[in-house]
């Protein structure tokens, strides 16, 4: 079984948050011995946000990018019985329905429980974008 970063590499549909990764100093994080749960937005996921804006602040950026991330292992099956889940930036996401499907903030799931040694990938059809202190970014 392969560590998140590199069962994201291999996918193939995570060009876009494989480079936010590296520009924010997190690639490592990723592939680490740390039980790990990300909601990976995909390339798709991305085309909806304006990525070079976020590129340009660092902290907003990994502010960004540890919202998506989780401590443990985190399948599906408990998601869908939480309503919120602490993230590493401190931050957490909110599960709730919408049109009869668990949502979480901004996003729904297109992949569950994606296995790897180091955690579970679930996949995203939005950026989670958090409100930091004089900044928000409401595109999605």
């Amino acid at each position: 079984m392969k560590d998140i970063l590199t069962t994201l590499r291999e996918d193939g549909n995570f060009e876009t948050l494989l480079h936010c990764l590296n520009q924010a100093g997190l690639l490592e994080k990723l592939a680490g011995s740390e039980s790990l749960t990300l909601f990976a937005p995909d390339d798709q996921a991305c085309t909806k946000i304006n990525v070079e804006e976020i590129l340009a602040d660092r902290d907003k950026l990994s502010g960004i990018l540890t919202y998506h991330v989780v401590t443990g292992n985190l399948a599906w099956a408990d998601v869908d019985k939480t309503e919120n889940i602490d993230t590493l930036n401190g931050k957490h996401l909110t599960v709730h329905m919408e049109n009869g499907v668990n949502r979480i903030d901004n996003a729904g799931v297109t992949r569950k429980d994606i296995q790897c040694s180091n955690g579970i990938i679930h996949v995203i059809d939005n950026v989670f974008l958090p409100q930091f202190s004089g900044w928000y970014c409401a595109c999605c």
